[in-house]
């Protein structure tokens, strides 16, 4: 199955769950980064450390650009880092880049957006309109932190209004002394009608395998 990555925000933590939820899935599995800005400028070509975060923790060898097909070098949206390229962002682009052989191949995918739910390919069209074409579920990274339940709850709606479904969340601590961190969680537990996939605390040390420790599948979900 494929399962399509969003978060709250830019920094959510969605590379950290979902490389995570890799190492936990069963199978032939693959992480996914169809376009990602903030690259290195490598002697192999423009290298993203996200992406690369997610080659590291599947099970299953791909080309990076198979992973990655649009990468661009600066640290800004990537609609304006593709418009620098003169290269035009669009669903019909992505539809064009992206491996579906690849994905058909696995037993379970991950495909982490960029930004949140809806990140602008351009003046009509955002990520959540190519999601939802694929018709791909939603795992939602909550990074944990004043404003978040506003951010989920709009990110929610939108998934509810467009059909699309949320297979389910993660609440992710990102700031260390955040007051009232428990209350956050309990409303969202409550307000989102989907189950928790986990509950990761800030890390003081973040690696995949500390966060994997406070993630499971449900057992409604599967993996292969």
């Amino acid at each position: 199955m494929t399962l399509f990555i969003t978060g709250t925000d830019t920094d959510s933590g969605k590379t950290l769950i979902s490389a995570a939820l890799l190492t936990l899935a069963k199978g032939k599995t693959a992480g996914f980064k169809p376009i990602a800005s903030g690259c290195d400028n490598t002697e192999a070509g423009l290298r993203n450390a996200d992406a690369q975060a997610l080659m590291a923790a599947a099970n299953t060898e791909l080309e990076y650009a198979t992973v990655n097909p649009l990468s661009f070098e600066p640290a800004i949206a990537p609609h304006i880092a593709a418009a620098e390229q003169n290269v035009s962002l669009c669903c019909e682009l992505l539809n064009q880049v992206m491996d579906f052989d690849a994905l058909k191949d696995l037993d379970f995918a991950l495909v982490e957006g960029a930004g949140g739910w809806l990140l602008p390919f351009n003046q009509s069209e955002t990520m959540a309109d190519w999601v939802e074409q694929q018709g791909w579920p939603v795992l939602l990274v909550v990074g944990v932190k004043l404003g978040c339940l506003n951010h989920a709850m709009l990110t929610v709606a939108d998934l509810k209004a467009r059909g699309v479904t949320l297979a389910g969340w993660v609440a992710n601590q990102v700031e260390p002394d955040m007051d009232y961190f428990q209350d956050n969680v309990d409303y969202l537990t409550q307000a989102i009608d989907a189950p928790c996939f986990g509950v990761v605390p800030y890390l003081q040390r973040v690696s995949v395998e500390a966060a994997a420790e406070y993630l499971h599948f449900p057992d409604s979900f599967q993996t292969s």
